[in-house]
């Protein structure tokens, strides 16, 4: 047990230096920097004290209750808020410190009690990446299995993430005191950096700024969660065990691990025929990918854009891609919530929601994301777990799919520095404040006129284009401007016909459009910036850029 807490501690270590802190680290920051010098340590206490608590029983304690499962996080939210609001009239931070300041000597040393509230908030809206060490705790809370060993690997994981978060914050708090000068205008600034990180929050904007920034912390995660001695004590805590694979007769040499299970216990099932049920044995002939996500996952984020890939390429040729949604945090279990991110994420393919873990149990499954890979007869013939890897997987499709030649390679989009974000070029996703030019018009053909200039990170149409749901369908003259930053640019196109590619006004090169899928439409090493023109012949669809 005691290696146990160790990987458990490292692990809470790695999260918080992982871009997944990013959403609270300007609350802790600013709240680190608005007080005494022990509001530090009570922010630090209140986060580990409610992530622990809250983990373990938030989801039980919300259903005997009789409460919507998001609840405290809305909760927390609105905290934060009040807090951000206390920084700029001081008048309501007495109001949040008049219970405490009763106790005496919490009140004493700089408002500790409206740092601790600011913890237990935090440690509700804390959404770390998903690890084994969580997901084992996330499993065991939701099957009510939670023992004394449970408690403590959750305790020691948000006390490692707690360490480096403390020192976040008292690092905050230093350069504060150098800068406090004119006070007047600095407690309100603070006010203005949480309420705006709590606004980002509301509106997922933390994770798309997590999903660009990738996981540079991957590899170390999987070395210290996922291998040896770790991974077979967090299955035994669990009481499972890793399938094997058999030892593989088959020609096309992929192993067998043995029949996939059901889908069991799915309350609800999202994108299919008037949302029914799918089952194993009516997929049949298909090869299928159990993709096991969950939308706050930004591990599972990163591999979204692998999986429309493949869906779009492959689908035609049988594969099925059955993304099974395994909640990790009790506001992960609301349908309207999983509804709402899978149409923001786009998600064409079916979803199921294993609320119960009843799936997961099936596949004896221990990771966010994992990718299972069924053949037409019902085996398991390869298996995945967390990020990476993309090309591999792909090979394999393409295997069972028994299509020949070598794999057109997705690739692996994660970037590793700032680039322009997933831009959508249908009217149904696409961001009008990252648009320039003619009015946009759905449903109908239109021409249009490229904008004198094109903003960083903007797009503009030119030519005749008929915009309709997540399509953009070139017409007679169809032009298309992307002001970009990226090493690599890739456009998902489909339908058939060519694209010619201009870069700052200069020939680039063709693309020859003839299945819809991933293209790549310029590389380069390191990352530049400039303005790259498409011209499109007609009937080519148009449906997102995508940057490394």
């Amino acid at each position: 047990m005691a290696l146990l807490l160790l990987v458990g501690f490292v692990a809470g270590i790695i999260t918080a230096v992982s871009p997944c802190v990013l959403p609270v680290l300007p609350i802790v920051l600013g709240g680190g920097a608005a007080g005494g010098r022990r509001r530090p340590y009570a922010i630090i206490a209140g986060l580990v004290v409610s992530f622990t608590i809250f983990t373990l029983t938030a989801t039980a304690l919300l259903s005997a209750l009789g409460l919507p499962q998001d609840t405290l996080r809305n909760l927390a939210i609105a905290m934060l808020f009040l807090i951000a609001a206390s920084l700029l009239v001081p008048r309501i931070g007495l109001l949040i410190e008049a219970p405490f300041a009763r106790l005496g000597r919490w009140h004493s040393g700089g408002d500790l009690g409206g740092g601790f509230v600011l913890g237990i908030s935090l440690g509700l809206v804390f959404v770390p990446c998903a690890g084994p060490v969580l997901a084992t705790v996330t499993v065991l809370a939701a099957q009510h299995r939670i023992g004394f060993d449970t408690v403590l690997l959750t305790l020691v994981y948000a006390l490692g993430a707690g360490l480096v978060l403390l020192l976040v914050a008292i690092g905050g708090q230093k350069v504060s005191q150098r800068i406090r000068a004119n006070r007047r205008w600095f407690r309100p600034a603070l006010g203005v950096l949480m309420a705006a990180a709590a606004l980002a929050i509301v509106f997922n904007l933390d994770q798309t700024l997590q999903t660009r920034l990738g996981s540079y912390t991957s590899a170390l995660q999987r070395h210290t969660e996922q291998t040896g001695s770790a991974a077979s004590r967090l299955a035994k805590l669990r009481g499972v065990s890793a399938p094997k694979a058999k030892p593989s007769k088959q020609s096309n040499g992929l192993p067998d691990y043995g029949a996939a299970p059901s889908f069991e216990g799915i309350s609800d099932w999202l994108n299919t025929p008037s949302n029914r049920p799918l089952t194993i044995k009516g997929l049949r002939h298909k090869v299928v990918l159990v993709d096991f996500w969950t939308y706050s996952c930004i591990n599972c984020l990163r591999t979204l854009p692998h999986l429309r890939a493949w869906y779009s390429a492959y689908h035609r040729d049988g594969l099925q891609i059955v993304g099974v949604h395994t909640p990790e945090f009790a506001f992960e279990h609301v349908l309207s919530n999983v509804r709402s991110a899978v149409g923001r994420l786009g998600v064409s393919w079916p979803v199921a929601l294993d609320n119960n873990y009843a799936t997961w149990t099936a596949y004896s499954n221990q990771y966010w994301p994992a990718d299972y890979l069924i053949d037409k007869t019902g085996r398991i013939r390869s298996v995945h777990f967390g990020e990476g890897a993309y090309g591999q997987t792909e090979a394999d499709i393409r295997t069972l799919l028994g299509i020949k030649g070598s794999a057109k390679s997705v690739p692996d989009m994660t970037p590793t520095g700032s680039t322009t974000p997933e831009t959508y070029l249908g009217p149904a996703r696409l961001d009008s404040s990252r648009y320039a030019g003619s009015r946009l018009i759905t449903g109908r053909s239109a021409q249009y006129t490229l904008a004198s200039s094109v903003p960083q990170d903007s797009i503009s149409y030119g030519g005749q284009w008929k915009l309709s749901g997540q399509i953009a369908l070139a017409g007679t003259g169809a032009r298309l401007e992307l002001n970009f930053h990226a090493s690599d640019v890739y456009i998902v196109l489909g339908g058939k016909g060519h694209v010619t590619t201009l870069l700052n006004g200069q020939p680039l090169g063709s693309i020859d459009v003839n299945s819809y899928r991933l293209y790549t439409a310029f590389r380069s090493s390191p990352a530049r910036s400039g303005l790259l023109e498409f011209r499109f012949s007609p009937g080519v669809q148009a449906f997102s850029f995508t940057f490394g």
